[in-house]
């Protein structure tokens, strides 16, 4: 075998296909029992000697996984925009993983560490449940999870802080002599939907508010749902004066209705959004929206992660990142923007 040995010949050697050991050795997900195949086959044909099948003898990949629920979310793009560098600096890969927000391919992805596809993996889930604390504690490879989970759960941890986030805006709508400010909210079993909730009673509770259920309304973290969850707030509170929106995709979805209702933004009814992506700035007015550090949560997500590959032993880390408040047309009216920071 003067050439060396091929996939075709390791394949042959294994009895499984060429795109089986394809499969195992570019570190795709792939069965146990196939991977045992193609390593022993490797080995047997001394393609041990090439650097992808050394890499796989050690269990390394040079991947990391990153998964999301929707990766056409602008607040997840701005995240991968400061993954990518810095793993990629590293020597690592980035695999994208969309899971729909669905728990079981949450728990699935988690679940696919055991067999070693990637090195470690980076998740935002929107939900934390049982399912995910169970496969947490057991993941067989480093993860680090960018939103809330309990304390004492043994992963690094990188949060926002809603909180403090939403008593910003309040309080700049208040400034500006707003009193029926509304809430535009995602389900209340995700975690940003229960913080931002729970920080927006506290907030009127803060401004000697009362808080009243009919200026809250619960949608979904899109669009077309902020839509359709601001008309239906519209047909029963035709009165209030500001819009209080759990991300920015709410947010442009309240401006399309307003627009549609022939409300003047920000004179008849303001609106602040949360994320601050990049189409807060191209909105039509443009968008005051609280800036939860989006980018900045990817990249503290990416180092703890490599600082987990060089020190595995050390005690998890939490980060917060504290919150902006980016102040534009939506609330300020035209030519004015400037940010106000808060405590973490």
């Amino acid at each position: 075998m003067a050439d060396g040995p091929t996939i075709t010949t390791i394949a042959e050697r294994a009895g499984v296909s060429i795109a089986s050991v394809s499969r195992v050795l570019n570190g795709l997900p792939t069965r146990q029992e196939t991977v045992r195949k193609v390593m022993a086959a490797a080995e047997e044909l001394g393609y041990v000697r090439n650097a992808v099948a050394r890499s796989l003898k050690s269990r390394r990949t040079h991947q990391v996984a990153f998964a999301m629920a929707d990766v056409g979310n602008p607040a997840y793009l701005a995240m991968l925009r400061e993954i990518q560098p810095v793993l990629k600096a590293a020597g690592y890969r980035l695999v994208l993983h969309s899971t729909d927000a669905v728990v079981a391919d949450e728990v699935d992805v988690l679940h696919s560490l055991g067999e070693r596809y990637v090195d470690g993996l980076i998740m935002v889930p929107l939900r934390v449940t049982e399912a995910h604390l169970r496969t947490l504690s057991a993941a067989r490879a480093p993860v680090v999870i960018i939103g809330s989970v309990p304390d004492g759960t043994p992963v690094d941890n990188v949060r926002a802080d809603s909180r403090t986030g939403v008593r910003l805006a309040l309080d700049h709508l208040h400034a500006l002599g707003r009193r029926r400010i509304a809430l535009v909210n995602g389900p209340l079993d995700t975690v940003p939907g229960a913080a931002r909730g729970a920080a927006y009673r506290e907030a009127l509770a803060g401004l000697g508010l009362p808080y009243d259920e009919s200026l809250v309304q619960i949608g979904d973290f899109y669009r077309k749902d902020g839509a359709r969850a601001v008309a239906e707030l519209l047909a029963r509170v035709p009165d209030l004066d500001a819009l209080m929106c759990a991300n920015d995709l709410i947010a442009l979805g309240a401006l399309d209705v307003l627009r549609a209702a022939g409300k003047r933004v920000p004179d008849d009814v303001a609106v602040v959004g949360m994320d601050d992506t990049d189409l807060a700035a191209a909105s039509w007015p443009a968008l005051t929206s609280v800036s939860l550090g989006s980018a900045e949560r990817g990249r503290a997500a990416a180092e703890l992660l490599l600082d987990r590959f060089q020190h595995g032993d050390r005690e998890p880390r939490l980060i917060t990142v504290p919150p902006r408040l980016v102040v534009r047309a939506s609330t300020a009216g035209e030519g004015r923007t400037h940010r106000e920071g808060g405590e973490s």
